[in-house]
């Protein structure tokens, strides 16, 4: 299933802004594309109008609304095809809240900055996490699946783990791994020039980072089978049989997570016996203020959650806004200018936190990347009681989707958000600012990602390495195309020239 950014017709927006805008390489991120023929296919299936539930009787509430779709697949086959495109494609034809059936389960999308501060501001405490789901056989009690009294309680001890400190240091040790990894795609004094297949390199070298960040180990010989475990448990959540079947993504994501487990207990008692500056010993030494600690079944879910976020996430947004640059080789140029001029005031050293935050056209260029292709687009929650979505009744039990997404491609919150431009970012106009949840690609409220900061970190880095060692430029014509089967990925690998920089 793919869906790149080709360039499509426009529809009218739900404000009914201006349907006259010029194509763009990001038009099938906001417009479903009709160039292939399933596309056609998909788009022209009749609607099966259902409603989720009757509100109680009294209630000022109305019904949530929406199309079935198919029996059982529900409208997951259109997702899977398109990502944004069919989040966008519900809120334009249903409003902020709309029925969402897919595998055999009624859910309700949730799109737009009102409804989603609902769900995360105002009516929080009737929301639980709601992405067992999907991945809870295969990263069960990772942080992201608690809800609030332990969810809090875990952040905490974790937080101990992410402090700025612990970040210098992570920065410092990594940059040398980065720019030498890089370095070696293309071998001094030969081919000046070589394609690489961008996303499954960026891959590996996420999960070399990974290795020596979080459980300071070389990863060494069982690279590929923590890369292939880690890519079976997340392509699972979205796997259409949900049993372990022969051959089938959920039986690969089951097997996937006892790789995982086995790899994580075989080094814990070493990690619980010294200490070392990796987020795995920072895990298995943290302690809260009131003396809690992880057991080990808590550091071992944790690290398994925290390394497949770390290296999954930082790829994608790294492989997205490479792409972008390609696309757009003025912000390349200025991007490479600042990177260098900063490598010669500090004699090539490695860079401090302050000195990443003060790239000013690489922070602009990541958010806009972000903006564009986010590598979570949505978050799941639970309600926990009876209540309700922007006048919408939603009973107990219901699982949600908050298609934030939506949000980062609005023309009410973002000037031409068919367009990349980075600009937008910038003090002069700040459009993230147009409502607190226009742009959240980090989520919101109690479970924002916790790595953010080293994310990004890292992602700079990469970047900055290889605007420092390389030049590239992708043909007009090429469009990313996008898979959705799990976090947004490639399905081509991210092919891209890449011709060495003479010094």
């Amino acid at each position: 299933m793919v869906a790149g950014d080709r360039a499509v017709g426009r529809k009218p927006s739900v404000r009914g802004k201006s349907d006259e805008l010029p194509d763009s390489e990001n038009s099938a991120l906001i417009d479903i594309p009709h160039d292939h023929l399933l596309d056609r296919a998909l788009d022209r299936l009749p609607e099966r109008h259902q409603v989720l539930a009757a509100p109680p009787r009294g209630s000022e509430t109305t019904a949530v609304h929406g199309d079935a779709g198919l029996p059982y697949l529900g409208r997951v086959l259109q997702y899977m095809r398109w990502g944004p495109a069919e989040m966008v494609g519900r809120y334009r034809k249903y409003g902020p809240v709309s029925l969402n059936t897919s595998l055999g389960v009624d859910r309700v999308l949730v799109a737009g900055p009102e409804a989603l501060d609902e769900v995360l501001g105002r009516r929080r405490r009737d929301f639980g996490q709601g992405w067992d789901y999907f991945i809870g056989p295969f990263f069960r009690r990772g942080l992201l699946l608690l809800e609030f009294d332990e969810h809090k309680f875990h952040r905490r001890i974790m937080q101990q783990a992410f402090t700025r400190d612990r970040l210098e240091a992570h920065l410092a040790a990594l940059t040398p791994v980065v720019r030498a990894s890089i370095e070696r795609w293309i071998p001094q004094g030969g081919n000046a020039e070589r394609t690489v297949l961008l996303y499954p390199t960026l891959k590996e070298l996420t999960l070399d980072i990974a290795g020596e960040t979080f459980m300071g180990v070389d990863v060494g010989a069982q690279r590929r089978e923590l890369i292939d475990a880690f890519v079976d448990c997340t392509h699972a959540g979205l796997a259409i049989i949900r049993h372990s079947v022969p051959g089938g993504h959920w039986r690969s994501g089951l097997r996937g997570r006892k790789v995982l487990q086995d790899y994580f207990t075989a080094m814990l008692p070493e990690k619980r016996r010294t200490e070392s500056p990796d987020f795995f010993s920072g895990l298995c030494h943290a302690r809260s203020e009131d003396g809690g600690v992880f057991g080990d079944a808590d550091v071992v879910n944790h690290m398994i959650f925290l390394i497949m976020a770390a290296h999954d996430t930082t790829t994608t947004t790294a492989t997205a806004v490479a792409y972008y640059l390609g696309k757009h080789p003025d912000w390349q140029e200025r991007v490479r200018a600042e990177v260098l001029a900063l490598d010669a005031e500090n004699d090539g050293a490695a860079p401090t936190i302050d000195d990443l935050e003060g790239l000013r056209d690489l922070d602009l260029v990541v958010k806009e990347s972000l903006r564009l292709m986010p590598p979570v687009p949505g978050l799941s929650r639970r309600a926990v009681r009876d209540t309700e979505i922007a006048g919408h009744y939603i009973p107990a039990g219901t699982p949600i989707d908050l298609a934030y997404q939506v949000n980062h491609l609005l023309p009410e919150l973002w000037t031409r958000p068919e367009l990349f431009d980075p600009e937008r970012f910038g003090e002069a106009r700040r459009e993230d600012k147009s409502h607190r949840l226009a742009w959240l690609p980090f989520g919101a409220g109690a479970h924002k990602c916790i790595g953010m900061h080293f994310g990004t970190f890292e992602v700079k880095t990469v970047i900055a390495a290889l605007v420092r060692a390389y030049a590239w430029q992708i043909p007009a014509a090429y469009r990313m195309p996008w898979g959705y089967t799990s976090i947004p990925f490639p399905r081509d690998g991210a092919p891209m020239v890449l011709r060495r920089r003479s010094a």
